[in-house]
């Protein structure tokens, strides 16, 4: 099974790459193909609304122009979607939420793409704000009719200078719990994963 991790923060190497990193270190762990996109700091667009990916049925978004394309192969592709993100004013990174529009509906106009798989948020932050950005990543799943598990805690994990997440031993605790998690759901899903009901 694949997982895929894409990465919304600029700043590489930084507290949301710690912790998607620790996520996918629990997955590998129990057999899984891990794969770490940085999208964070790409050249990537909004949704442009123009309805092409409607009316094309290709699964891909008629701008070809910037990164969206190859990381929406990676995500059909994949039995699970974790989307990490810092707090940037307590929401996603433009990067982040360019691509949860457009992969959202590219899904949904493509016969609903990601219905079945699993979807993961995880949330760096330097103090408040968290929650919010924890909620606008799970919107994309629950419209999307994807399963989403739950962990130890909120995936959450706080600091501000690059490695200072390394410190908050429940946040990272919590991740390689949801790694675990996610193997546990993939693993308990996968024979019935074709007779899943999706709503078209």
């Amino acid at each position: 099974m694949y997982a895929l991790a894409i990465n919304g923060s600029p700043r590489k190497k930084g507290n949301t790459e710690t912790l998607l990193n620790t996520v996918l270190a629990s997955l590998r762990a129990t057999g899984w193909e891990t794969e770490l996109f940085q999208l964070g700091g790409q050249a990537i667009k909004g949704c442009m609304a123009c309805g092409k990916c409607a009316a094309n049925q290709d699964k891909k978004c008629i701008n070809n122009a910037d990164v969206f394309n190859s990381v929406m192969e990676r995500m059909i592709r994949a039995e699970a979607i974790i989307i990490g993100s810092p707090t940037y004013f307590a929401d996603v990174t433009a990067e982040t939420k360019a691509l949860i529009d457009r992969a959202g509906f590219t899904a949904m106009a493509n016969g609903r793409l990601f219905a079945g798989k699993i979807g993961a948020a995880v949330v760096a932050a330097r103090r408040g704000g968290a929650i919010h950005v924890f909620d606008s990543i799970n919107h994309l799943f629950s419209i999307s009719q994807m399963l989403v598990p739950g962990s130890s805690y909120w995936n959450m994990g706080y600091g501000l200078d690059k490695g200072d997440v390394q410190g908050d031993a429940e946040a990272l605790a919590n991740m390689e719990h949801l790694g675990r998690a996610i193997n546990w759901l993939g693993k308990a899903i996968a024979p019935h994963k074709d007779s899943y009901p999706v709503l078209r």
